[in-house]
């Protein structure tokens, strides 16, 4: 497995990724919801400047992606006040690559670029409906901010905000 910074040429198709892998959650959420968090993911929000969107490659094919947004940046177009620390969003791996540590190889590599930059905490925010990724944000020890939760899509679902000291 290659962690890597994407190429510009890939951002599409990462995306498109994106989708994919959270498709998993229609069954689950509103259809108004579902609509909000795809238009969320698929947003030119991980390409803003400092934004560090990162692939993983598994037989020169992209099989993940994550994007560590920096500290002091609007991450989640306007929902949360900046924080003072980098935030990790749109973890995704497709689906017939999970359970091979992509997930946790894209995160390990978000927490190595922070730390090398001197901060304390890396953030992120997950839907509530997202067991599979809260389970594994507590596996790693982050804990639970609830006052940068929101709501997108104002129909009672909660993203839940999480911050891990490093």
């Amino acid at each position: 497995m290659i962690i890597r910074d994407a190429k510009e040429e890939e951002i599409p198709a990462i995306r498109e990724q994106r989708v994919e892998a959270y498709r998993d959650h229609i069954q689950s959420i509103p259809e108004e919801h579902w609509k909000a968090l795809k238009k969320a993911i698929s947003s030119k929000a991980d390409q803003q400047p400092g934004v560090e969107l990162i692939v993983s490659e598994i037989d020169e094919s992209i099989v993940g992606s994550i994007a560590l947004f920096p500290a002091k940046t609007d991450a989640y177009e306007g929902y949360v006040d900046t924080l003072d620390y980098p935030e990790i969003r749109v973890l995704s791996v497709s689906p017939e690559t999970r359970g091979r540590g992509i997930a946790t190889a894209l995160i390990d590599e978000c927490i190595k670029r922070t730390k090398a930059k001197g901060y304390n905490f890396i953030g992120l925010h997950t839907g509530e409906f997202m067991n599979d990724a809260i389970s594994l944000y507590e596996r790693y020890g982050f804990e639970r901010l609830p006052q940068h939760d929101f709501q997108p899509a104002n129909d009672g679902i909660i993203v839940k905000a999480f911050r891990l000291s490093i």
